[in-house]
């Protein structure tokens, strides 16, 4: 059995197939990131191929792997700026050479689908959202844009460039994937194109229910502005309640400023210190909308309400509605606010506190586990296996 506890083998036709993972970039471990790990222990023999690398953010289990970077990687300074030559992406991602290859799956988020493959080749892009920065979330990229006026032109000008080179890539993929049904429509909208939906895997047996909730709630997320990690330190600010704010970005210092006493920065933190904290604290939050988003999972794991904005992927993974008289906590794993703001939230918080004691945290666990790793690798195998046969015969059928 594997490490993530899958004990039935790809077909044999699959592992014997030259594959190449290609990743937008990779300068921090989030959830895009562990999902390409997990399609990496899925096909060993995968070639990786990514803009921008930083060795430090690779887990053991790829250090030994083929890893192939852009001439982006030679750019002094790029794994922190990288953000800044979105104009050089999609000429830097179909300089990645892949004729040798039969298999070629990208992980877009970023751009990744935009590669050349040969003809024979079969693509298959495992999609969490299209490039946000460039579609739904253009005009709050754009306001926020460094340079003032000036800046805010330019911005426009490579938006627009990239928008267009990225529809036009949509339709090198010949089979989509979406990390949810909220992906799946933006691909629907943006792209033209049908996705099926398969959630990314969360490694659920590396979580376990804590023993005592000590009280403090809990924010994981980079701190950068649209994850909203405002709204959670307005909300605990106004309430006075304690609130423990785990990850690292561009945002941190203007939210310590706004932060008081009750609201405690630890900034980046391993995986075994998050996972302590989830199964400690009262409750998860979750202000900001997104595609689906795996740290409600985790806290879930752990045995953890979540409080979270009602829009977005969390309506996928967490069971639960906005407070009414008629809410069932023994059959929900958290709770709703409807609007994007901090009073919202602070309303959802105090009827989370009212009810907080009649959640189950086996029953909260047991949702967690419909998104294990096991999971994802049983039905991303199936229909990878699916196309390529559906891919194969529509090549014998044009020849």
């Amino acid at each position: 059995m594997n490490q993530a506890g899958r004990d039935d083998p790809l077909p044999d036709h699959l592992s014997k197939l030259r594959i190449a993972l290609v990743h937008y970039w990779w300068v921090n471990r989030r959830g895009g990131e562990r999902v390409l790990e997990v399609l990496a222990d899925m096909f060993p023999q995968a070639d990786i191929f990514t803009l921008v690398l930083d060795p430090k953010a690779l887990p053991p289990s790829l250090r030994s792997r083929k890893i192939t970077t852009s001439f982006l990687q030679k750019i002094p300074g790029i794994r922190r700026h990288y953000k800044k030559f979105l104009l050089l992406f999609p000429l830097a991602l179909e300089q990645f050479k892949l004729d040798e290859y039969d298999l070629v799956i990208s992980s877009e988020s970023g751009p990744a689908k935009g590669v050349l493959t040969r003809p024979h080749a079969c693509h298959i892009c495992y999609c969490h959202t299209p490039m946000r920065y460039v579609w739904d979330m253009y005009h709050q990229y754009r306001s926020t844009a460094p340079g003032g006026a000036l800046g805010r032109a330019f911005y426009s000008i490579v938006a627009n460039y990239v928008r267009q080179w990225d529809y036009v890539a949509s339709a090198r993929v010949d089979y989509y994937v979406a990390s949810s049904h909220n992906a799946a429509s933006r691909i629907a909208k943006y792209y033209r194109r049908e996705a099926e939906v398969i959630h990314p895997p969360v490694n659920v047996s590396s979580f376990s229910i804590g023993t005592i909730a000590e009280d403090f709630y809990l924010v994981v997320s980079p701190l950068v502005a649209y994850k909203r990690v405002d709204l959670a330190i307005g909300a605990c600010n106004a309430m006075k309640r304690r609130l423990i704010v785990i990850g690292q970005g561009e945002a941190m210092r203007a939210l310590q400023q706004t932060a008081g006493p009750t609201i405690t920065f630890l900034g980046y933190q391993p995986d075994d210190v998050v996972r302590e904290h989830y199964q400690r604290c009262r409750a998860f939050i979750f202000p900001s909308e997104e595609d689906i988003g795996l740290t409600p999972i985790e806290a879930q794991a752990c045995g953890r309400p979540v409080i979270a904005f009602g829009r977005g992927g969390a309506l996928e993974t967490v069971i639960g509605g906005l407070p009414t008289s008629s809410f069932a906590p023994e059959s929900s794993t958290g709770v709703f606010f409807a609007e994007q703001s901090a009073e919202s939230l602070a309303d959802a918080i105090r009827f989370f506190e009212s009810i907080e004691t009649h959640f189950s945290p086996a029953f909260i666990r047991r949702n967690a586990e419909r998104f294990d790793v096991s999971r994802f690798k049983s039905e991303m195998g199936a229909f990878i296996n699916l196309k390529m046969l559906k891919f194969g015969t529509r090549q014998l059928e044009e020849e």
